[in-house]
């Protein structure tokens, strides 16, 4: 492969890179445009494609213009370099053979976008022709959607492994789903050497027959045949029919022939699977194959020996009794699995479903899913609830679910706290009883009793919204604003449908910066800070300067570093903490104060590669390491200063047998230690003055330590500053900053020591967690009282005063008002940064008996005690990327909790039930009657009593 590599790369390099897009981008387009079912896709991978899309269009990259001082740009790149041959092996698993495609397995949790992209037969073959390499990923075009006339390339086709016993021989096969039963039986038929009058197929869902598999010409997808799904392949006997009765002797004999009883069963794979980029592809055509039985069998009892031999332990979904059904996973669905499960196993809903519901359908509510939605979902609780019933694939749900929130579609991982809020929105607005929203404008309090007002608003919000979700979910906190300005006090009373409540128990966060000296002072060194979590840019400034012990005749230039280049200098001081995300790399730059105008310095670090074959059309320049910082005075500014200003930035990071062999020449770079004292700081000498004296006394330094510098002019034109020292520089009047690269080679590596510059922290690098954060569980009475104490608005939240008529950025407080029959709470475990989210494995202790709110409600007139129990939550388990939910539910007539595993279900002990991965709880209101503990806190719970 690697001779065929370089072959076509010599081909190859008679194309510029704008001949090779070009060519690419035409054949693309003429690909895609006559795409139809049954062609190939390929896949390759993220990393190669990329490389190659910033070599074809470097020269689109290198004509924008960065020399200005705005910020808004990039800074220019050098050519990035032609890609070497295409290696897809961070596609399949390691060892995987490339003899042949049939045995080339690609991981199970790739994302599209993300680790590979699909390219058109035409696209590939002719890129494989120019670099060569491989493994080649060849996957089909099939027909998918509600009406079948959508196009899909079938990424993961169904995985099937087949188990023959008595002899325990397995084969694992690759078949798509848009194959017949036919093909499947064929298929099994050729690896085990069987006849296919012999072989009739059964769907054995949980070692158990579900339903003979018969009809040759139906699709595997239309028979719901899902993703490692158990399928059993029964050997009848030639003369009558029937299974043969050879086939338990075979069992005690440890061995029969390939004419004796036996049967394929296509068991489940252990491994999780993904299905990435929502189309998907076959291997192999489409036959139809039949398969007769003998006259007069009945199908159904053929083999029902079986049945016993494979009985499964635990709780069984297929022939359960009515509400311990489960949900299959058609590929990263266990969200949507989980928060169904709770839904229908909240009592109110799993009895109004179960009637007559149509009639409360608003098919006319502009905001609703013509009722399509509350239809989906009320037919497929029936289902969960039927008696004697198997496994529920919920395809009509899901492909209704896609249709109206096409953020759910396809098979990637989801949030399930946002598929509940969607739910119960969407569902409410199918169900809303009210056909004619009246307008409402609603008055403001006035001064009148807080009783008037909530009820005011309560009636003016049930004018417009009625339904089950709003009888059951929906309640009214109270809120309160004060305005910084005049102190205007505004209360309002808002409904909710549930409750998010943050895991932290403070209110600070910790950021770290890295801080630099750009007067070669000190080596740059990394200061973490706690801060206001509402706070503003100018807290961490003040934080900063008091950590890094800033002198008077300092100040902080705070930037964010993204890509080795300068993203944005944050110098607005009411810039709000929030903008700052977990993920970004912060530096602090300490400059000098001066009376002077002055320029700001950028200094971007590029590294100089050797010229190659790979690299004929540039020099291989990429920007790299920690940015620096300087000023430099505007007035006669010559090349000879920008010189001596890098090298003091520089000179901390010199190695010590460097340091030794020019003592006297860095002596002459480096302040002096009188300007370090703090006595003498207001008499220190200017700066920018003292730099360009320095300059002058030091020449032969300059010579010696002279920096491969090129400035980036005014016309985007790139100066050389390693000659003509005492030539200005000439800048206009209205620039604030230049910008100079810093051409790093091999001799000068040889010099300084750069490690310091090579990586950034992160704002908040999240690890795993500790032991003792595990042993000291988050009461939930703490999450909530963090969830209702005052806080001020971020600036998105702006509010508009009433008495100033003007935003402000007002104090919010929350007091419960009015609490409904169900309540949901979402513990926020996951802070959203830039690029992913984090997940927070804080243990919360939550109580399962006698949740009590009373304390919490500002509603003086209600003196009944409002007391919850749990019957519901959704738990998610590992990290964003492989995560899994499931679902604990306690079934009120039986008083016994279950885990709902999509379709595993089995019974639990209570005290398994507080999981220290519980995500959205569901408690339902008690009456004081029913109260488990005649109101007393619960037992299990050890950090409930501190709420008294």
């Amino acid at each position: 492969m690697g001779e065929i590599a370089t072959c076509s790369n010599s081909r190859s390099s008679e194309l510029s890179p704008e001949e090779e897009r070009v060519l690419i981008r035409d054949i693309a387009m003429t690909a895609e445009t006559n795409s139809s079912e049954g062609d190939s896709f390929y896949l390759i991978t993220q990393r190669w494609w990329q490389s190659w899309i910033e070599y074809v269009n470097q020269e689109q990259q290198n004509g924008i213009n960065d020399g200005s001082s705005s910020l808004e740009h990039s800074d220019p790149v050098c050519s990035s370099k032609r890609p070497a041959s295409i290696d897809n092996s961070d596609l399949i698993y390691d060892g995987t053979s490339e003899d042949s495609n049939i045995s080339i397995e690609i991981q199970d949790s790739l994302l599209e976008g993300r680790d590979y992209v699909l390219l058109p037969q035409e696209v590939w073959s002719q890129l494989h022709s120019w670099y060569g390499g491989g493994p080649t990923l060849a996957r089909k075009v099939i027909s998918s959607g509600l009406s079948q006339t959508e196009l899909a390339v079938e990424v993961y086709p169904l995985r099937l492994q087949l188990l023959v016993t008595p002899k325990d021989d397995r084969w694992t096969i690759r078949i798509s789903k848009k194959e017949t039963i036919g093909e499947l039986h064929r298929k099994a038929c050729e690896i085990f050497d069987l006849s296919l009058e012999q072989v009739c197929i059964w769907d054995y869902y949980g070692h158990r027959k579900h339903a003979l598999m018969n009809d040759m010409d139906r699709t595997l997808d239309d028979a719901n045949i899902q993703m490692d799904q158990d399928i059993l392949v029964e050997v009848l006997n030639n003369v009558n029919g029937t299974a043969l009765s050879g086939y338990k002797s075979s069992i005690q004999d440890n061995g029969s022939s390939k004419k004796e009883a036996s049967s394929i069963l296509l068991e489940p794979s252990k491994s999780s699977f993904s299905i990435a980029g929502g189309l998907s592809a076959s291997t192999g055509g489409s036959k139809s194959c039949g398969s007769e039985l003998s006259q007069g069998q009945n199908p159904i009892t053929l083999g029902r020996e079986l049945d016993n031999t494979y009985g499964s332990s635990g709780v069984t979904t297929r022939g359960s009794s009515g509400g311990l059904i489960g949900l299959l996973n058609l590929g990263n669905t266990c969200f949507m699995n989980s928060a169904i499960q709770c839904l229908v196993h909240t009592p109110e809903f799993a009895k109004y479903f179960r009637e007559d519901y149509h009639q409360e359908i608003n098919w006319q509510n502009p905001l609703g899913m013509v009722g399509e939605l509350a239809l989906a979902f009320g037919e497929l609780l029936r289902k969960l609830w039927a008696p004697g019933r198997t496994s529920i694939a919920p395809r009509p749900f899901k492909a209704k679910l896609a249709r109206f929130a096409p953020q759910f579609s396809g098979y990637n991982q989801h949030d399930s706290q946002e598929l509940l809020a969607f739910l119960l929105d969407g569902l409410h607005e199918d169900l809303n009883r009210v056909k004619h929203k009246p307008y409402i404008k609603s008055r403001d309090a006035d001064g009148r009793p807080d009783e008037e007002v909530a009820d005011e608003y309560w009636a003016n919000h049930i004018a417009r919204n009625d339904s089950i979700i709003v009888d059951v979910c929906q309640g009214q906190y109270k809120s309160t604003l004060v305005c910084p300005v005049c102190n205007k006090i505004s209360v309002t009373f808002d409904p909710f449908m549930y409750l998010s409540l943050p895991l932290q128990s403070t209110t600070t966060r910790s950021i770290t910066v890295t801080v630099f000296s750009c007067d070669g002072s000190a080596l740059p060194f990394a200061c973490n800070l706690n801060v206001p979590k509402q706070g503003r840019c100018r807290d961490l400034i003040q934080a900063l300067s008091n950590s890094c012990s800033l002198k008077n005749n300092e100040e902080l230039k705070l930037a964010e570093v993204r890509n080795h280049t300068f993203q944005q200098f944050l110098e607005d001081p009411l810039i709000s903490l929030s903008t700052i995300k977990d993920d970004d790399h912060l530096v602090a730059y300490k400059i000098p104060k001066s009376g002077k105008k002055t320029l700001l310095l950028r200094l971007i670090h590029r590294w100089q590669e050797p010229l190659t074959i790979s690299t004929q059309n540039g020099s291989g320049c990429y920007p790299n390491w920690t940015p620096f910082v300087s000023v430099v005075a505007c007035d006669e500014l010559t090349r000879g200063d920008i010189q001596t200003v890098v090298q003091r930035m520089l000179s901390p990071l010199l190695k010590s047998e460097i340091r030794a062999k020019s003592g006297d020449i860095i002596d002459s770079l480096t302040p002096s230690n009188t300007c370090h004292d703090s006595k003498s700081d207001e008499k220190c000498c200017d700066p920018l003055t003292d730099s360009v004296n320095k300059n002058n006394n030091s020449s032969k330094a300059t010579e010696s330590l002279k920096l491969p510098l090129q400035l980036v002019d005014e016309n985007n034109e790139c100066v050389d500053l390693t000659v003509g020292e005492e030539k200005a520089i000439r800048v206009s009047s209205s620039s604030t900053s230049i910008l100079v690269y810093l051409d790093w080679s091999q001799e000068l590596l040889k010099m300084y020591d750069t490690h310091f510059l090579e990586s950034l922290p992160e704002v908040c690098k999240y690890g795993p967690v500790n032991k003792k954060a595990r042993t000291e569980p988050l009461s939930l009475y703490t999450c909530l009282e963090a969830f209702l104490r005052e806080e001020p608005l971020v600036p998105e939240d702006m509010w508009l005063c009433p008495k100033c008529k003007e935003r402000r950025q007002a104090s919010k407080k929350l007091d419960l008002w009015r609490l409904p029959e169900v309540l949901v709470i979402h513990l926020k475990r996951f802070s959203y940064s830039r690029s992913m989210k984090h997940k927070l494995e804080t243990f919360v202790n939550f109580p399962i008996h006698d949740f009590d709110l009373t304390k919490y409600v500002a509603n003086k007139n209600n003196t009944q005690r409002q007391l919850y129990e749990l019957y519901a939550l959704t738990n998610h388990y590992g990290g964003m990327g492989s995560g899994h939910y499931t679902a604990y539910i306690k079934l009120l007539d039986e008083n016994r909790w279950y885990n709902f595993d999509d379709n595993h279900i089995s019974p639990i002990n209570e005290e398994e039930v507080r999981s220290p991965a519980a995500y959205v709880l569901f408690y339902r209101r008690l009456k004081c009657a029913d109260a488990a503990s005649n109101g007393q806190p619960d037992a299990a719970y050890s950090n409930g009593s501190s709420h008294k």
